[in-house]
């Protein structure tokens, strides 16, 4: 609601008001409280829990904070505990090594003195080598796609139906999936998909900011590929998601504004669990980073 003045002009106090983007970027500053302690700030998404990538994220940016000379080339996370989006999360890194060409530093990010997730991150010093990649898929390009139904929230899939009408507009992270599905009425699907995303504006910053908003935006998508072909969706009722764990490697540069394409794959689930795979390519076909990650899918039986 804009305010309006005594002359019922409206007034440009909106004008001030942060975009998402300019939101989700101010959440990457974090706050240093002691050496190797950061601080970072949660958002309230209308979610029962923090957004897990949040967390992945701000982690990675701590870890980077004592690794400036150093580029982040993989990450492994668990998911202890759902995150209070209330509430702010201390990051403690440890130093774990530095050697000739690798860094590793161990991240521990907590809310109330328990943790919520655990972070191993290894960082590389500027290296040539060997190099080759799987081709991109050929899908339509971007301009071509309708774009998903954007929401508060960095995972549309999450938004419970009932609210989903009440679901203000957000434009931090554009995504234009290939193949989507029905989210209330869900098909079978071959347990693959692919889905265009980028940041909805430019994104000032180095390439370790680009890195952790990719390790951000990974969460997103990934879980649900292992839903497909059992004609399931995070809308429904009777399911309930999670991330457990979440493995990134990072092999070329890239920009989060640009065009980027997540090919993913879930090989296989049981025991109430989904193991997904996703190969992030740029728009030119370049093979930018891989993703694994193992997520909670259970069925369960609701009064």
């Amino acid at each position: 609601m804009h305010n309006q003045n005594t002359e019922g002009v409206q007034t440009d106090a909106h004008i001030n008001t942060p975009s998402a983007l300019e939101q989700l970027l101010g959440l990457f500053q974090l706050e240093t409280v002691t050496t190797d302690h950061f601080r970072g700030q949660s958002l309230d998404l209308g979610y029962r829990k923090l957004f897990g990538g949040h967390i992945l994220g701000q982690a990675l940016v701590a870890a980077g904070n004592t690794c400036a000379h150093r580029s982040a080339h993989s990450l492994h996370a668990y998911f202890i505990r759902g995150g209070d989006p209330l509430a702010p999360i201390d990051y403690q890194v440890e130093r774990i090594r530095d050697g000739n060409s690798f860094s590793v530093r161990r991240v521990v990010a907590s809310q109330a003195d328990k943790a919520i997730l655990i972070l191993s991150s290894s960082f590389q010093a500027d290296e040539a080598g060997f190099e080759h990649q799987v081709t991109m898929p050929d899908v339509p390009p971007p301009e071509s796609l309708p774009s998903a139904a954007r929401s508060s929230r960095p995972v549309p899939e999450l938004i419970p139906s009932q609210s989903a009408p009440h679901v203000a507009p957000d434009l931090a992270i554009e995504i234009r999936p290939i193949d989507p599905v029905d989210h209330y009425q869900p098909e079978k699907k071959a347990p693959r998909q692919s889905i265009w995303f980028r940041a909805d504006g430019a994104v000032e910053g180095d390439a370790a900011l680009h890195r952790c908003l990719l390790a951000y935006a990974s969460d997103f998508s990934l879980l649900g590929t292992s839903l497909r072909p059992h004609a399931a969706t995070y809308y429904q009722p009777d399911m309930v998601t999670a991330s457990l764990d979440h493995a990134m490697w990072f092999y070329r540069d890239f920009r989060i504004d640009d065009w980027l394409l997540y090919a993913c794959e879930s090989p296989s689930a049981g025991h109430a669990r989904g193991l997904n795979h996703g190969n992030i390519f740029s728009r030119d076909g370049q093979l930018v980073a891989c993703v694994t990650q193992e997520g909670l899918i259970r069925r369960v039986q609701r009064p």
